[in-house]
């Protein structure tokens, strides 16, 4: 990605994306990017923790990325844990509380506010589980 690239939102985004994944695996996690979800949304980032935990990350460029975003809570019956992940400039006091805050950049991350537990019913577990775990078989195979 050259300069001029990283400092455009879908270049932010990029980094984010790729900070964002970078922190979650450092704690663990595995990764997949633009998750489709059963309610036609698309994750920004969905993660698996060892013992079965899904986290979404909803990435948020700049502010006016995150004012236009009215459907943040569609995601929260997807996941066990919901997070913004956003860049030091952004804002912090504009993330909600019904969410989780992870500051990133190109490099890396830190979750600067944990997310609210809301475990997912089991048959929805399975569901979002299978659902992730074939997207990524089908993106590793390239298809």
């Amino acid at each position: 990605m050259d300069d001029a690239s990283a400092f455009s939102r879908p270049g932010t985004t990029a980094l984010l994306a790729r900070g964002v994944t970078r922190m979650l695996l450092d704690r663990g996690l595995v990764s997949v990017l633009e998750v489709p979800l059963a309610n036609g949304r698309r994750a920004d980032v969905m993660a698996l923790t060892a013992n079965g935990e899904v986290w979404i990350v909803e990435t948020k460029s700049c502010v006016e990325d995150f004012a236009v975003d009215a459907k943040w809570p569609d995601y929260i019956e997807y996941c066990d844990r919901f997070f913004f992940g956003v860049t030091e400039a952004f804002p912090h006091d504009l993330i909600p509380e019904e969410a989780g805050l992870i500051v990133a950049d190109g490099f890396g991350g830190a979750i600067l506010r944990e997310s609210p537990h809301r475990p997912l019913a089991g048959a929805r577990r399975k569901a979002v589980t299978l659902s992730f775990a074939r997207l990524a078989a089908l993106r590793l195979s390239g298809i």
